[in-house]
């Protein structure tokens, strides 16, 4: 199952219009609350020069990207805890997320209705968080409850766990996000246990008028300093471009890009970031002449349950790896060079994957 990153938000800020230019897809798209009902799912690519250097060397029948799944969450409002908009459901599908992508309303815009008079994209991102936080303490009171009843016929097996849902239901109080919380490695498996909606690693997306690329004007130098001043990540990009750009042939609007003085499109850095929040790397894999692919993974994860990425046939019978890293590769210039060099490296089932390892699992069948 791919990682999923969560497109949250205020209604009519710009998600389904994102989520458009992202996957193409065609969610419904319209200036009024809750155009996005049901969650939409979409799959997308990450381009890398990597693999397409691997497809040249080998000249596959197919090449295959790694992917990021994003999925499109309606807009939130406020009293969403409460059901408000229905804003249980649309809490939910955030709960089942990995990471989320908060997208910021940046550009003016009179024919797309906003929620306030005045268009001000921190107090939107207080809104949105204030929301989560709110979500979050209904989930711990009912995790209270539970610990409670069970600590009748047992109380000293929990009473760090309810000491410690005191301190964690105070912290929430005081309006702060679960994950800015200290916790010892015993919390941090209560932490993990109840799906906290702000214990989510996130990034924040500028969303801004055209004429204000490549940097975003005022309102987007605001979200930026805010993700600055939280350490986390800020995407500056304008949707409605980006999904226009898809009806584009690659060249132009490649072309169109660079005039707007963006080496990058917003879409690949968006996913980029997502890699990052996800804490992902990309391994590849280039079986005969059939298929290079790459491959998604968590970094720190063994050769192992790589191998069960690609085959659980591969995880089962693992025998070793066979890896060379791209740089060595790009360096050889080929796979034969790589082995007269003595590049090519044997490796066991807990060796830690590194990202851009070419490898060639052996297994037993």
């Amino acid at each position: 199952m791919s990682l999923e990153i969560g497109i949250v938000g205020l209604p009519n800020v710009g998600k389904s219009t994102l989520f458009n230019a992202l996957t193409n897809a065609g969610a419904e798209v319209a200036s009024y609350p809750f155009t996005t009902i049901d969650p939409n799912v979409g799959v997308v690519p990450l381009q890398d020069a990597r693999l397409d250097y691997v497809a040249l060397l080998v000249h596959p029948q197919k090449t295959v990207p790694s992917t990021v799944r994003f999925v499109d969450i309606a807009g939130l409002v406020r009293g969403a805890h409460q059901g408000e908009g229905l804003g249980n459901q649309f809490l939910g599908h955030i709960r089942d997320v990995d990471a989320i992508a908060m997208v910021v309303r940046c550009f003016e815009d009179e024919n797309v209705a906003h929620i306030d008079a005045n268009l001000d994209p921190i107090a939107d991102v207080e809104t949105a968080w204030t929301e989560l936080i709110l979500a979050d303490v209904e989930v711990v009171d009912r995790r209270v409850a539970k610990v409670q009843d069970s600590a009748k016929a047992r109380p000293r097996d929990f009473v760090a766990e309810q000491e410690w849902l005191i301190r964690l239901r105070s912290h929430l109080d005081a309006g702060n996000r679960a994950r800015s919380l200290p916790v010892t490695e015993t919390e941090r498996e209560w932490l993990c246990s109840m799906a906290l909606l702000t214990v989510k690693p996130y990034l924040y997306v500028a969303n801004v008028g055209e004429g204000d690329l490549p940097d975003g004007a005022e309102l987007a130098a605001r979200v930026c300093g805010l993700a600055e001043a939280e350490g986390v990540e800020a995407v500056v990009l304008c949707a409605q471009t980006e999904m226009e750009l898809q009806e584009w042939p690659p060249e132009e609007a490649a072309a169109y890009l660079a005039e707007l003085g963006l080496a990058q499109s917003g879409l690949q850095r968006l996913v980029l970031a997502g890699y990052r929040i996800l804490n992902l790397i990309t391994f590849f894999t280039a079986t005969g002449t059939k298929t290079v692919q790459a491959w998604a993974l968590p970094a720190g994860t063994p050769a192992v349950k790589a191998a069960g990425k690609v085959h659980s046939d591969m995880e089962k019978g693992f025998i070793r790896a066979e890896v060379v890293a791209f740089e060595d590769l790009e360096s050889a210039g080929s796979f034969a060079a790589v082995r007269d060099h003595g590049r090519l490296r044997i490796e066991g089932r807990d060796y830690v994957v590194q990202d851009g390892d070419v490898i060639h699992f052996r297994f037993n069948v």
